[in-house]
């Protein structure tokens, strides 16, 4: 079983165009499409699909339709219930796969609710595998929120993947209790390490190294996503990998990181070694950029053979940094 928090929710509206999207003009969509969001929504939608055990934890009114398209999914859930709408975030796709996002902030929280969430994660994840903690955190949440919840669920001995941004990943990383994984992007590991972001993108060894310094931090392991570039893998002895699928005209990129999250956790329920792990992880990430909308991938959607994985050494000349 794998229990997935998302905090902040949303109802993601894709918006495709025609041509390129023209500041101050009226343009008319070609196809629009609403789905159930969230990064830790994504993820429990992506195992889901597969085949896997997994529940989404929320908040979310009793007739939200959030809650309605999660059932049309058959996706599990657990919801804390609020009295306001769950927030809509726009997406507007242009024909090259060019994204761009539209995001509310979301509603606060009341300390009730979020205390309400946590035993709901806790109770769900008595007998889980994984819980994933996804996502940004509403307004006025504290933003080691995700760090109480990663030391309650070692308590319980269920391993935790972390997949956030900003301040709640910044306490995260900073935190004595580390997360089993961590999934940053580029710019979050540059971020966090003070690498340079255009080193990392251009250089997957620099990706590794930054990754081994959040491991010596205390992180289980890291799986960095790269977008076009793939993702590495660095597990917690420092041994790295990097992950590339075959070139991909991408269709559209949200959600493409909680599907990469989703196949590593698939890959690890199943008891795949590192490597074949960060293999479904691409190759689950590659299938979700070919997919309208915030669609999540299924099995038959994958292509595993196209993806390559190496091994990258240590480097052994000094870093750059920002």
């Amino acid at each position: 079983m794998i229990v997935t928090l998302t905090a902040n929710p949303s109802v993601d509206r894709t918006i495709e165009l025609a041509g390129e999207l023209r500041r101050g003009e009226v343009q008319r969509a070609v196809s629009v499409r609403s789905e159930p969001g969230g990064k830790g929504v994504n993820v429990a939608r992506a195992l889901t699909a597969a085949g896997a055990p997994a529940i989404a934890v929320l908040p979310a009114g009793a007739d939200d339709r959030m809650l309605a398209a999660l059932r049309d999914q058959t996706v599990a859930y657990r919801a804390v219930d609020v009295p306001h709408p769950v927030r809509v975030n726009v997406t507007v796709v242009e024909p090259d796969g060019t994204t761009t996002k539209l995001n509310e902030a979301g509603m606060p929280l009341t300390a009730s609710v979020l205390e309400a969430l946590v035993g709901a994660v806790l109770k769900e994840a008595a007998d889980a595998r994984w819980a994933v903690l996804s996502g940004s955190l509403p307004p006025a949440v504290p933003a080691d929120f995700y760090v109480e919840l990663v030391a309650a669920l070692h308590e319980q001995g269920c391993a935790v993947a972390v997949d956030t941004s900003g301040e709640p990943l910044r306490a995260v990383a900073a935190a004595a209790l580390q997360p089993d994984l961590l999934k940053p992007n580029a710019e979050e590991l540059a971020e966090l390490t003070g690498y340079d972001i255009a080193r990392l993108e251009a250089d997957p060894s620099f990706v590794a190294e930054a990754a081994r310094a959040l491991i010596a931090r205390g992180a289980g392991a890291v799986l960095a996503t790269l977008g076009r570039h793939g993702a590495v893998l660095v597990d917690g002895s420092g041994t790295a990998w990097l992950g590339k699928a075959e070139a991909v005209v991408p269709i559209n990129t949200v959600g493409a990181g909680d599907a990469t999250l989703a196949g590593y956790l698939l890959a690890d329920l199943a008891g795949a070694g590192p490597a074949d792990r960060l293999r479904q992880a691409v190759a689950f990430g590659a299938a979700a950029v070919q997919l309208a909308g915030s669609a999540m991938p299924r099995p038959g959607d994958l292509r595993p053979a196209g993806v390559s994985v190496v091994a990258l050494a240590p480097r052994s000349v000094a870093s750059p940094r920002g």
